[in-house]
């Protein structure tokens, strides 16, 4: 007599299937492709010396370079122009930041009075910061002020207009449910306004410190300077100093790297509802 408590007997493909080898997992290998374009670079750069397609004196070999890095970031002179540049960099930064969000956010809240200075913004975020610098010398002389103050304006155009039309172009459905539900245009503003214009700004605000270190690198280089990376790399390329020129132009490039990762960072800790 059968046990009618006793588990079905397994179907004929449960049986081929536990027969079958175990089908390995695949290794994640998207951890490594950001470091795929950096590492084709070298290559192609050390093929390019090492082929003599290029002569030495005008490009060096990548490790030299590299090297070069190193230790000048490791407490050499590069160190101070490098946190020269940083500070230079950030101070812009924190005056396009304070003034142009906050700017942009009442210009974007009162859309005609927006409108009426919207020429003013686009022709001057059009135009090149580097064209602007004879004037800004003129108004502020050969200063640190100077420098400062050319990239915070490039900066703060950057800012206003990503502010203004993240409010501009705020989801009318939110705005309507608020008014619906009785809210104050001061409620409104601080309640729904700003908050939405906050992923936009974060956008101008990751896009304004990108120009702010190009700002601060041009001056460095063109108005009188003996600090900075951009003086670092204008002298080293006059005495054809070729590593610590490539070096300097590599500790820029990291700089700015490093500053659109930490903005990235941020906005992803900070604006996590965005899209939602």
């Amino acid at each position: 007599m059968t046990d009618s408590t006793s588990a079905p007997a397994a179907t004929p493909w449960a049986q081929a299937a536990a027969r079958m080898p175990a089908v390995p997992r695949k290794r994640n290998w998207s951890k490594a492709l950001p470091f795929i374009g950096p590492l084709l670079l070298f290559i192609v750069w050390d093929l390019v010396v090492r082929l003599g397609m290029v002569k030495p004196i005008l490009l060096p070999p990548p490790a030299a370079t590299v090297g070069t890095l190193l230790n000048g970031l490791a407490g050499g002179p590069l160190l101070t122009d490098f946190a020269v540049t940083l500070w230079r960099t950030t101070q812009a930064f924190l005056i396009a930041a304070v003034v142009g969000v906050p700017l942009g956010v009442v210009l974007g809240s009162a859309e005609k009075a927006y409108r009426s200075v919207e020429f003013l913004i686009d022709f001057f975020r059009s135009t090149p910061s580097s064209a602007l610098i004879p004037l800004f010398l003129m108004i502020f002389g050969v200063s640190d002020i100077n420098k400062v103050a050319i990239a915070a304006f490039g900066a703060l155009l950057i800012v206003v207009f990503n502010s203004a039309y993240g409010v501009i172009n705020a989801r009318k459905q939110r705005v309507m449910a608020a008014k619906v539900m009785g809210a104050s245009r001061w409620q409104i503003f601080k309640d729904v306004l700003i908050w939405e214009s906050l992923q936009p700004s974060f956008v101008g605000l990751r896009s304004a410190v990108s120009m702010a270190l190009v700002i601060v690198i041009v001056a460095e280089m063109f108005i009188g300077s003996d600090s900075g990376l951009g003086n670092r790399i204008i002298n080293a390329q006059q005495v054809m100093n070729v590593r610590d020129m490539y070096a300097s132009i590599l500790s820029a490039g990291i700089l700015g790297y490093v500053l659109n990762i930490l903005f990235l960072l941020a906005e992803r800790r900070i604006v996590h509802w965005s899209g939602r």
